[in-house]
């Protein structure tokens, strides 16, 4: 199957993006400029916003909710613990945790669902477990516990919400009303720590444009990729997010790239290209 141009640019770009929603997300928490859930909820509603935008104009003005609240309760659990890591956690980090668990979430869905993993898919999955479990082994360079197991469960979530998205026959739609639905849930939140509340004006904008550059706009064009890419394609592109995450943590937010990140980071990622391409392919 060839890849047009048209599809290669989508794919391309939806990879930026994604990889740049880890890097604006670590800008404006790791550096104080708003709080997790006041990150969240701008985030959720830039993304409602530039989605519901889209939809207006590819539907020539014609926008109804459909999506579930169950859909918008699996996002709502991916936003809130996503920004919540992002603490403690570097953009090569979180995205290499998130993806990595996305991953995973998949392959044991393909395998509950009937799916039997040649040899070498089961070898590639238990190398990335095993990367996963070195990263955040104790030590001076593992990254924080509480943050890995926020973003650990954000992934699962994450690729839930994907699980549940497939063969939509309208998907930009579909998550433009999970998204409107998830804006009331996140508010939640922030009334409930209003004591916590620490907004700046460059904190909005990160978290704005998180919602509707990065994750809105990203959205809209993978799911415009995702036409023309089968499904092992489709999940070896993303393996693409943490490296450009983790280049991008070094250049805008002057993060470091530690060994056992590198190490690790090859380990996973080669674990999870095993699992897909091995023997019979999932999805």
């Amino acid at each position: 199957m060839t890849i047009d141009r048209r599809t290669a640019a989508c794919t391309a770009a939806a990879m930026v993006a994604f990889a740049g929603n880890s890097v604006l997300t670590r800008l404006a928490l790791g550096r104080a400029e708003i709080d997790a859930a006041t990150f969240s909820t701008f985030r959720i509603a830039g993304g409602a916003g530039m989605l519901l935008a889209t939809t207006a104009l590819a539907e020539s003005g014609k926008v109804r909710l459909t999506g579930s609240w169950a859909s918008a309760a699996v996002l709502f659990l991916y936003a809130i613990p996503f920004s919540f890591a992002y603490n403690s956690l570097t953009a090569g980090t979180g995205a290499l945790i998130l993806f990595a668990l996305v991953q995973v979430t998949m392959m044991v869905a393909a395998v509950s669902a009937g799916e039997r993993p040649h040899r070498s898919q089961w070898i590639g999955l238990m190398l990335a477990l095993g990367g996963l479990i070195y990263l955040v082994l104790p030590g001076l360079q593992a990254p924080s516990p509480s943050g890995s197991v926020l973003m650990a469960m954000a992934g699962i979530m994450w690729g839930v919400y994907s699980l549940r998205g497939r063969g939509s026959v309208n998907p930009l739609q579909l998550n433009m009303s999970n998204f409107v639905r998830t804006l009331p849930l996140v508010i939640v939140v922030n009334l409930l720590v209003t004591s916590q509340i620490h907004v700046t004006t460059s904190g909005v904008l990160l978290a704005v444009g998180s919602g509707a550059i990065t994750s809105g706009l990203g959205y809209v064009l993978w799911y415009t990729a995702l036409r023309q890419l089968t499904a092992a394609r489709a999940a070896i592109v993303q393996l693409m997010v943490p490296v450009l995450a983790g280049a991008g943590g070094v250049l805008f937010l002057g993060e470091t790239i530690s060994l056992r990140l590198v190490i690790s980071g090859v380990i996973v990622l080669g674990g999870i290209a095993l699992a897909l391409t091995g023997g019979r392919k999932f999805g």
